[in-house]
Parts: structure tokens; C-alpha cells; sequence
């Protein structure tokens, strides 16, 4: 303990020959031993100016009431306040709350903001990145020769499932990384690990590099054309999170992403799209498909964010369409409709992809646009749930359909 007369001694080998004005900032500096930025300095030099207080009378004032001064200043904003994001920082990790039920309250609490960056909690992205992977790979089952078996369908998928689930996580950790001065400013996003400085830059850069290293074993157990198809999506998934910034349609950008699946089933099963001309054509229309599939359905998603994104200058589908957004979304759900039909016809599939297939996304696509209020974020939020189990399920049940149907020999051909 330092006794009261070797205050002044300390005091004078810590502060070297200077003004009044930056002794006295450097005299709180040395209370905490380290250096702190003091803002409006000069106001308590005029202070000690006209008080009795003096370095040589520190023993008749008290230690506690000069540091009691200075958290005064800290509180009342006279030291240096944090930029507006780091506020933002801080208010949202008062208002974040851990989870207390599902799949994450049961990790240890140091792997939470890790398993919510990928969103593991909401598995409905994974669902839509997984369905066109799957739409393919039953559209491209009848075409392999032989026939693909549904054991290898199966596997085929299982495998799909299982890539969708890691690259979707490796996507929503690139966009939180270019989104992170923005989704500060959003309410449904500002509560984000990276958001709220619960995981930084440094921790999600390898984090991401790891994901990507395990897509990439999983790409890896495919036969070797997917690797030609299925690098090139990496490039759509850097640059969706900058399209928000640059046009009024980021979610088409996000379209060529989530749809990239579309295509790899085909090669999945052995059907070589160069080679195979009525598979590419199929291939194509089920690509497109897909993305104004995605249009749709992130559009409505969009609208949770339409006051907050407009705010924080974030451009979307939902705003750019707001005057008129179901006649919008007719419009590309009908195109949806009539690019899947192509894909049949490009096949020659039968009456059970077009009574399942396009006949099942038609309805549910109609229900779903007739329901939603696009003024309700809540009801947005379950249509955008509601639409991956609706129009995603029929779609594949009339796939399934009409891949049993031609496994089973059901339209009469002989099978080779």
C-alpha cells in the first residue's frame, strides 16, 4: 500500500514537464495506470483551476473521490464514445438472450454463437438449397443407363442432403461477414453472432475455410464431373451478399446460387449434359425453375425486412415491388410453373410429372400467394416456411412419382 506521502512522488516520475492543460489529463491517465483518451479535457483543468486541490494537498483529498469524478465523466459522456455500430454492439448483446430450448440450448454455450451463425437453428434455408439437388436427381433418374436403382437414389440424395446442409452454413457465415456493418441496423438481424460481436472477423474467416474444406470432401464422393459443375457455384455464393447493394433484384443473384443443384444430379448419376442434348434442354428448364422458385420465395421473406432495409439503404425484390407484389408474384411463379413443364417435355416424362409436378407447384404456389399478408412479418415468416414442405414436397412427390412410374415399367417401355 502506498502511503499518502509518496503519492506525489509517483505522481511527479509519471508525469514529465508540461501544461496545466495535459497534466491534468495525464493525472487520470495515471489512476488507472494506463492511458485513456479524455474528451473536453480543458473543462476539468478550469475545474482544478478554481478548486483548492493540489497535487501537494492529495492527502487531505480522498483516492475514491477523485476516481468517483472520473467515472462520473465516463458516465455523463465526456470520455470518447463508441461509433454508432459498436453501440449497436453493445445494445444488442444486452438484448440477446441465450437459447433456452431446441437443438442449441444443448450445446456447450461457447459452440452457440458458431451453430447460429450457420443457422442451425433454422434449417429451412438448408431445406430449399437441398430440394433442387433432389428435383434433379429424380428428373435424372430415369435417363441414366441403366436406370438408376432407387438404392442409389437414396444415396445419391443422402449425400446432397449432407452438402446442402454444410454449404448453406458456409453461405450464411460469407454474408454475415459482408453484412456486418448492415445487419447491425435490421431488428430481425442485428441479434447475429457477428452482428453483436459474439464471433469476429478473425474467428469466422478459418470457420468459413473449415466449412468449405468439408463441402469440398463431400463434393469429393460424387463422381469426378460434379467437381467440373459444382465449383463455379462458390462464385454466386461471394457475390450474393453485394448484390443487395447494388441492384433492386438480389434475390435473383441468390436464385443462380440456391438453384445451382438443379444441374447436379445429372451428373451424379452418370448422364453427361454435354453429350446429351434433350437432358440439357431438361436441365436447363429445371435450373431456371428453380430460380424463379428462389424469387418467389425470398421475396416473401424479404418483406419481413422491407421498413428496416430501406433504412439501412439494402436493396430487395420486396421493395422494389411493394406497389404491386402478388401481382409480381404471380407473374414468376406462373414462369416457375411453365419452366417445369419444358423440363417434362424435354424428357418425354409422363402423365405423372405433369399431373404431380407442375399441376401440384401450380396449386401450392397459388394457395401460397392468395394466403400470405405481406404486411405481417410473422405470416411472411410461416409462408416462407410453409412454401419449402408445400411446393417443394409436391414437386418432388410428383418427381417420385414419375420415377417409380418408369422404374416400375408403368407407360409401357421396355426397360434396358
Amino acid at each position: 500500500m502506498m502511503s499518502a506521502s509518496n503519492m506525489p512522488l509517483r505522481f511527479a516520475a509519471c508525469l514529465p514537464r508540461q501544461s496545466s492543460f495535459t497534466r491534468t489529463s495525464r493525472q487520470l491517465q495515471c489512476l488507472n495506470g494506463k492511458s485513456r483518451n479524455i474528451a473536453h479535457a480543458r473543462s476539468l483543468n478550469n475545474s482544478s483551476r478554481h478548486s483548492a486541490w493540489t497535487w501537494k494537498g492529495a492527502v487531505s483529498h480522498s483516492w475514491p473521490r477523485l476516481v468517483a469524478s472520473q467515472d462520473q465523466k465516463r458516465t455523463t459522456g465526456t470520455i470518447h464514445k463508441p461509433t454508432s455500430i459498436a453501440t449497436t454492439e453493445d445494445n444488442a448483446v444486452q438484448d440477446y438472450k441465450p437459447p433456452s430450448k431446441g437443438l442449441l440450448s444443448f450445446l456447450p454455450a461457447r459452440w452457440v454463437p458458431y451453430a447460429e451463425l450457420i443457422r442451425l437453428d433454422k434449417p429451412t434455408g438448408t431445406y430449399y438449397l437441398f430440394l433442387p439437388c433432389l428435383f434433379s436427381t429424380l428428373l435424372a433418374a430415369p435417363l441414366a443407363t441403366p436406370i438408376a436403382s432407387p438404392l442409389t437414389v437414396i444415396s445419391t440424395t443422402g449425400l446432397f442432403f449432407t452438402g446442402a446442409l454444410i454449404m448453406r452454413g458456409a453461405g450464411c457465415t460469407v454474408n454475415d461477414l459482408w453484412d456486418r456493418n448492415l445487419d447491425p441496423h435490421v431488428a430481425r438481424t442485428r441479434l447475429r453472432p457477428i452482428a453483436r460481436g459474439a464471433v469476429t472477423v478473425r474467428q469466422a474467416i478459418p470457420y468459413l475455410g473449415a466449412q468449405l474444406l468439408t463441402g469440398l470432401a463431400v463434393l469429393l464422393q460424387f463422381p469426378p464431373e460434379c467437381l467440373f459443375y459444382g465449383v463455379p457455384s462458390l462464385i454466386f455464393v461471394a457475390i450474393y451478399p453485394l448484390a443487395k447493394r447494388v441492384t433492386n433484384y438480389p434475390q435473383f443473384v441468390l436464385g443462380l446460387t440456391f438453384s445451382w443443384g438443379a444441374m447436379m444430379g445429372f451428373p451424379a448419376l452418370g448422364v453427361d449434359l454435354l453429350s446429351n442434348v434433350p437432358a440439357l434442354i431438361s436441365a436447363s428448364c429445371l435450373y431456371a425453375s428453380c430460380v424463379a422458385w428462389t424469387i418467389v420465395y425470398d421475396m416473401i421473406y424479404a418483406y419481413q425486412d422491407i421498413r428496416d432495409d430501406a433504412k439501412a439503404g439494402i436493396k430487395s425484390i420486396a421493395r422494389a415491388q411493394e406497389a404491386n407484389g402478388k401481382t409480381f408474384l404471380s407473374a414468376v411463379a406462373t414462369l416457375q410453373v411453365a419452366l417445369l413443364v419444358g423440363a417434362g417435355v424435354a424428357v418425354g416424362a409422363g402423365p405423372v410429372f405433369y399431373v404431380g409436378t407442375c399441376g401440384g407447384a401450380a396449386a401450392t404456389l397459388g394457395y401460397m400467394i392468395r394466403r400470405v399478408n405481406l404486411k405481417d412479418v410473422k405470416d411472411c415468416w410461416a409462408w416462407f416456411v410453409k412454401g419449402a414442405w408445400f411446393t417443394g414436397g409436391a414437386i418432388s412427390a410428383g418427381l417420385g412419382g414419375e420415377y417409380v412410374a418408369q422404374y416400375l415399367g408403368w407407360y409401357g417401355k421396355d426397360e434396358e
